[in-house]
C-alpha cells in the first residue's frame, strides 16, 4: 500500500494515526449523544427524529495513494 490499493477507516480510531491509516472522521461524542437521546425517544413512545447528518471530514495519512 499504497502503491497498488488503497486503505480507508471509518471513524478514526486511535489506531488508525498509529497505522497511518487514512479514515473518515466523525464527531464520535456527539454521534453518541445523538444516538442515546434518539433510543430514549423511542422507548419513552415519541416520533424517531429522523434522518440526521453529521459533518465528516477525510484524513488523509499513509495508506492511499493517487488513481492508477
Amino acid at each position: 500500500m499504497p502503491e497498488d490499493l488503497s486503505v480507508i477507516g471509518f471513524d478514526d480510531a486511535p489506531e488508525a494515526e498509529r497505522w497511518s491509516l487514512t479514515t473518515v472522521r466523525q464527531p464520535m461524542r456527539e454521534k453518541g449523544r445523538l444516538a442515546a437521546e434518539m433510543l430514549h425517544d423511542l422507548l419513552n413512545g415519541q416520533a424517531p427524529a429522523g434522518i440526521v447528518e453529521l459533518p465528516a471530514e477525510l484524513v488523509v495519512r499513509g495508506t492511499t495513494g493517487p488513481p492508477g
